[in-house]
C-alpha cells in the first residue's frame, strides 16, 4: 500500500515542490514585482518553496492577514486593498521578492482564484547554454563548465533539480510537473536485482522510472517494508556507488500499514542505476573451499549430530 502523507524528503537536504491537486498559477519571479490580484474574503495561497519573512505595511492594519507555513504563504483580503507591494525576504540568503497585491470584491458567478507557486530562473539549469561555455572554456584552457557552474553563487545542484523533478512526476498532478529543460527519461530495466541495495533491511526495492540531465541520472525506488515493526530509514545502510540519496520518508511502517511504501532517489554520475550496484551476494558455503577429504569429514559430523 502507498502512503499518502507527504513529508519532507530526508538524506539530502532537498526542496520539492509538490503543488496541490487543483490548478495552479506558476509565476517566475525574475526581479520583477508579481502581481498577485486577491478577493474580498477569499484567501489565497502563494507556494514559494523558501523560508521567507513577509514585510506588510503598517497602513493595511485588519485588510489584509498574512499567515506563513512550511513554505506557503496565505493571503486574506477582509476589505478592498489598494495596489501594495509586500516583500518576501529569503531568511537564509537575504534575497527579496516582490509581490504587488490588490483585492476588489469578487463579481457574481466570478470563480475563486488559483493558488499561485513562484519559480526562480535559476532553479532551471540551461544545459544549452551550459555545453556552450564548455566548449568555450575548453578553447580557453578554462576549467570545466559544468563544475564552475555548480560552484556559481544561487545555482542550483543537478540532484538536487534530478530528484525534485522525480518526486513531482511520481506525487504531483502531471499538468502542474513544470518542465526542465536538458532533462529526459531514459529506459530502465524493470527486473533490476535490488537486493544487494539495502541488505540488512527487511525491505523489497523495485525501480520504477528514471531520467537523466548531462552526465547525471536519477533513478526512483520504491520500496516496501516485509516485517511487522518500523524502520529507520538511513542512508548510511545503502550499498553501491552513489552521488546522492534521498528517501520521501524518513521511515516504513510496518507491512499491510498505509505507511509501508515509500520511494527513493539515487543520483549516479556517469550512468545508470545498475552500474553502481554491488554484485548480488550468493549464500556461503563453508565447505567449499575446504579439501575434499576435510569437506567430507564436516558433512559425516553433521550427519552423526543429527
Amino acid at each position: 500500500m502507498k502512503r499518502m502523507a507527504l513529508p519532507a524528503l530526508v538524506g539530502i537536504v532537498l526542496i520539492l515542490c509538490i503543488a496541490p491537486a487543483h490548478a495552479v498559477e506558476i509565476l517566475r519571479w525574475e526581479r520583477l514585482p508579481l502581481a498577485v490580484p486577491l478577493m474580498v474574503g477569499q484567501e489565497r495561497v502563494v507556494f514559494i518553496e523558501r523560508n521567507v519573512r513577509i514585510g506588510v505595511p503598517a497602513e493595511l492594519g485588519d485588510q489584509l492577514r498574512v499567515q506563513s507555513a512550511a513554505g506557503a504563504i496565505y493571503l486574506l483580503a477582509n476589505a478592498p486593498v489598494p495596489p501594495t507591494r509586500l516583500q518576501l525576504q529569503d531568511v537564509e540568503t537575504g534575497a527579496l521578492v516582490l509581490l504587488d497585491i490588490a483585492a476588489t470584491s469578487a463579481k457574481a458567478g466570478q470563480p475563486p482564484l488559483e493558488p499561485i507557486r513562484i519559480v526562480f530562473a535559476d532553479a532551471l539549469p540551461q544545459s544549452r547554454n551550459t555545453a556552450a561555455a564548455r566548449d568555450i572554456d575548453a578553447s580557453a584552457g578554462m576549467p570545466d563548465a559544468e563544475q564552475r557552474t555548480s560552484d556559481a553563487p544561487g545555482a542550483t545542484p543537478i540532484p538536487i533539480v534530478l530528484t525534485r523533478y522525480a518526486a513531482q512526476n511520481l506525487y504531483a498532478p502531471l499538468r502542474t510537473v513544470e518542465p526542465v529543460a536538458g532533462i529526459g527519461r531514459v529506459n530502465l530495466q524493470r527486473e533490476l536485482d535490488l537486493e544487494s541495495l539495502l541488505p540488512t533491511l527487511p525491505v523489497r526495492a523495485r525501480a520504477l522510472a528514471a531520467w537523466r540531465l548531462e552526465d547525471q541520472w536519477v533513478t526512483a525506488i520504491r520500496l516496501s517494508n516485509t516485517s511487522s515493526r518500523w524502520i529507520e530509514l538511513d542512508p548510511r545502510v545503502l550499498q553501491g556507488d552513489f552521488l546522492t540519496a534521498t528517501f520521501q520518508h524518513p521511515d516504513l511502517g510496518p507491512v499491510g500499514d498505509s505507511t509501508d511504501t515509500t520511494m527513493l532517489y539515487l543520483v549516479t554520475r556517469g550512468h545508470g542505476l545498475a552500474e553502481s550496484l554491488l554484485p548480488a551476494l550468493s549464500r556461503f558455503d563453508a565447505a567449499m573451499n575446504l579439501p575434499p577429504a576435510a569437506a567430507a569429514g564436516q558433512v559425516e559430523g553433521a550427519r552423526d549430530e543429527k
